[in-house]
């Protein structure tokens, strides 16, 4: 959720923490800090509320601050409100906290995640003199630090490892010490942290395009690990001091993969993006003409063996894995459940020897996923990620790993990585159907063919968007917005109507069409925007009456459908067309208009379409 970034070397490290802190905005933008050593006793710490920008302008872009070594936090509040005191970064000595300055704190950090022993912890230490400034759980754990640190006399890193063991929940922390002026010490626990290294160096960040300017070659510390890190060196430890060799990871995007390229905002960047990442996504998969996921770990054999799938994602993965079940189910004839990752764990779910479970993150951070992915592998069950982020948690802890190719997504509203999972669900329910002979050579070759047509037909979908930006400036001021589907119809609705309220905060629901009357066509009156989405043909009527019933209710309807499916135009006021491909895999092609319209409904209501109030890219907190 927070962004965090490090930096020790030898140049000025404020204006490179400001700007590892703009590529992470995303994650958090309710307030922002600094701290940088100078190589003295005394940290400047700067924090300012609001947007990053704020900060920037408090310490003329960095230059304003001294010093080699130093961390930098974005903040999306969890304990305590917005403010310039809860702002991190915060320090374990007495002071306000509220303002910028010099200060001799023994220890000054930064934290991502939640503590859950809080208040516990909190009293503990006010029992041996410690007061708080701030509504936050961070300043609790950098005075926890603190606490061993003195009382203990112990060094930087086994203070460190003394707070990891007694605090719980989650977290990330980077931490300075006075006495080790050029140093940063960091410690994790299901909350994402990276390290990179590169000519006399060192950069520490939340996610890869803080850093990917500088670094394409990192560390990720994993679960319940600590790192001390100097100039061009970094050294990693478990909760017993002991020191750990970690592998180096090449990132492979490019720096500006990072960047927006020209366009007006990363999302809208990312939509047009989303032709490469399927394609990329498909291709890593397809090896001559057919598809191989036995890097994956799903071999023929695995494929054969699966009795059942449960899905569990969040938010749109967990669309997704909605329109994953119809497929999977229709193609495939295996029984599939799709769980929300936040209920799975905490559901007793009945899940036999030969079931798999498919866990779907982007950022493979994602906590509530990492929790059901724990959970079945407790249990003894088979488990697959599939992410977007090499190397992170999900894909490190799960049986078998298939990597969707979507590159780096920075608007907070996914659309390519959404896309990608899709594909990446498509390729595994085609091999399944296959594998188990529930379709002929001839069917899996026609799929094969639809599956590499869709990249190009994504592509013809994108040339509608002017239309597609017309009607959003006409409904820009819409009350409510319904949205209306059936089976895999359904799937695209839901996450249709996820992406109009999450960035242009109009009140959105989608129903299955078959729903309406069993009281939701109540809400329905004058010209309360509702669409249809209609590319299942045999389900193609029942919609479409549905849609007159909100007609005759006062509705205007927008219908989205395919190519040849005209007489739609009789009943909807406004119609989006796609083009046809196989029905199961409608849903990849559907989506993209819904995107648009989303998108362009926000810029007209004039918000902050890559920023949306209240939300982060990555939820890696419960």
């Amino acid at each position: 959720m927070c962004g965090i970034v490090g930096f020790t070397g030898q140049r000025q490290a404020a204006p490179i923490l400001l700007d590892g802190l703009s590529k992470l905005e995303y994650r958090g933008y309710d307030s922002a800090g600094l701290a940088v050593r100078d190589g003295g006793n005394l940290a400047q710490v700067v924090k300012a509320v609001g947007k990053l920008r704020n900060l920037a302008e408090k310490t003329d872009g960095g230059k304003a601050l001294a010093g080699s070594c130093g961390i930098g936090h974005t903040r999306w509040a969890t304990h305590g409100a917005p403010s310039q005191t809860n702002a991190h970064p915060h320090v374990s000595g007495s002071c306000t906290g509220s303002g910028s300055g010099a200060v001799e704190s023994a220890v000054v950090g930064v934290h991502n995640g939640i503590i859950e022993n809080c208040a516990e912890l909190k009293a503990k230490l006010a029992r041996h003199g410690y007061t708080f400034y701030s509504d936050t759980d961070t300043e609790v754990a950098v005075k926890l630090v603190d606490y061993y640190y003195n009382k203990y006399k112990l060094g930087p890193m086994d203070a460190v490892t003394r707070t990891m063991v007694r605090i719980r929940g989650s977290y990330a922390l980077a931490l300075m010490f006075k006495d080790c002026p050029g140093e940063i010490f960091a410690a994790r626990k299901d909350s994402p942290m990276i390290i990179g290294v590169a000519d006399g160096e060192t950069y520490l960040a939340s996610d890869v395009p803080a850093i990917l300017k500088y670094t394409r070659n990192v560390y990720y510390i994993g679960n319940q690990q600590a790192a001390r890190l100097s100039p061009g060196e970094a050294h990693f430890y478990d909760l017993n001091g002991d020191e750990v060799e970690l592998p180096l990871t090449e990132i492979t995007w490019d720096a500006e993969a990072a960047e927006k390229g020209g366009y007006q905002h990363f999302m809208l960047k990312e939509i047009h993006e989303q032709p490469a990442a399927v394609r990329d996504t498909l291709n890593s998969v397809l090896k001559d003409g057919r598809i191989d996921l036995s890097a994956a770990g799903l071999t023929e054999e695995v494929l054969q063996s699966v009795s059942s799938i449960h899905i569990a994602a969040c938010g749109s993965a967990w669309h997704v894995g909605m329109a994953a079940q119809y497929i999977m189910e229709e193609l495939a004839e295996v029984p599939t459940r799709v769980e929300l990752a936040s209920e799975f764990r905490y559901r007793k779910l009945l899940l036999d020897r030969d079931a798999l479970v498919i866990v779907i993150s982007q950022s493979g951070e994602t906590a509530d996923s990492l929790a059901a992915l724990r959970e079945a592998k407790k249990r003894g069950v088979r488990t697959l990620a599939v992410v977007n982020v090499v190397g992170s948690t999900i894909a490190r802890e799960a049986d078998d790993v298939l990597y969707t190719l979507a590159g780096p997504e920075i608007a907070v509203a996914t659309t390519k990585a959404y896309s990608a999972q899709l594909m990446a669900m498509y390729a595994l329910a085609v091999q399944l159907a296959l594998v188990r002979g529930r379709i002929s050579e001839d069917t899996y070759t026609e799929y094969i063919g639809e599956l590499t047509s869709l990249p190009d037909k994504i592509t013809r979908v994108l040339e509608d968007k002017g239309r597609i930006q017309w009607f959003a400036a006409k409904f820009a001021n819409a009350r409510d917005i319904f949205f209306l589907g059936r089976g895999v119809d359904y799937a695209v609705s839901l996450e249709g109507s996820l992406k109009m309220k999450e960035i242009s905060y109009i009140h959105s629901e989608a129903y299955a069409a078959g729903e309406l009357k069993h009281g939701t066509i109540s809400l329905v009156e004058d010209n309360t925007l509702v669409i249809g989405v209609l590319t299942q043909s045999e389900l193609y009527e029942k919609t479409v009456s549905n849609m007159a019933e909100c007609k005759a209710r006062g509705a205007y309807l927008m219908g989205l459908t395919c190519y040849g499916h005209y007489n739609v135009e009789d009943t909807a006021d406004f119609t989006v067309y796609i083009p046809k491909t196989a029905p199961c895999f409608t849903g990849l092609l559907a989506v993209v208009p819904l995107q648009l319209l989303g998108y362009y409904t926000s810029v007209a209501r004039g918000l902050d379409v890559d920023k949306p109030r209240n939300l982060a890219k990555s939820v890696t907190v419960e």
